[in-house]
């Protein structure tokens, strides 16, 4: 049975990353370290048959998209259903400051509530779990026999996952979700399939920018 490969990775480093302020849709750029990681990302990357890369049109994951196309060859194409979760009115706010002035909020995010939904438009991890997979269905069925890049955020990224190791949107995390690592997955007809997660070693063999915490 045919079926494609998918290398999904997970925009670089931003300000709001290292200040632990939720971004959600809100479209905040890379910083130092976050534009070296997504080189770094594109150099691991060499001497792979890439289709095309898709990315989440939010601007951290087209720059870290368009790094990675400067050594792949293949073509960048943004797409809105690969963004990340909207977090509502709290986007811009850390999970200590809704804590304290939202704590019935911060507890249903905090366990997972699969239905509970940020105020102001916020999308309940249901929602994200379907806009999530149709999205990568959608663009996995287009490229049958062929290996693709797929760019997004932390919490598509988790959706996916858990598609893929069938896991409830509720279940404890115990996976990581670095800024600018490798994770390879393959999808038939049939579903997704978890092949390889989290590969850091093209950032652990680099040393970093010195001014990495930077915007």
């Amino acid at each position: 049975m045919e079926s494609t490969r998918i290398i999904a990775v997970r925009h670089g480093e931003t300000s709001w990353n290292v200040d632990a302020r939720i971004q959600g849709q809100t479209d905040i750029g890379l910083n130092d370290t976050g534009r070296w990681q997504a080189r770094r990302v594109g150099l691991a990357l060499v001497g792979e048959a890439i289709s095309a890369i898709y990315t989440s049109d939010l601007g951290r994951a087209r720059e870290t998209a368009c790094s990675i196309a400067e050594t792949a060859g293949a073509p960048v194409t943004p797409h809105a259903g690969l963004r990340e979760r909207c977090f509502g009115m709290f986007e811009g706010r850390t999970f200590d400051e809704i804590h304290r002035d939202w704590p019935e909020h911060a507890h249903n995010w905090r366990k997972r509530i699969p239905d509970w939904q940020p105020p102001e438009g916020g999308e309940s991890l249901l929602q994200l779990r379907e806009r999530v997979t149709c999205t990568m269905t959608s663009l996995a069925s287009r490229h049958l026999g062929q290996q693709i890049v797929v760019v997004a955020h932390g919490g598509v990224l988790d959706a996916i996952y858990r598609v893929a190791t069938g896991q409830e949107v509720n279940s404890p995390r115990t996976w990581e979700l670095p800024n600018g690592a490798i994770n390879r997955l393959l999808w038939t007809p049939q579903g997704f399939t978890l092949i390889g997660w989290s590969d850091t070693q093209h950032l652990d063999h680099a040393h970093a920018p010195s001014d990495e915490t930077t915007a």
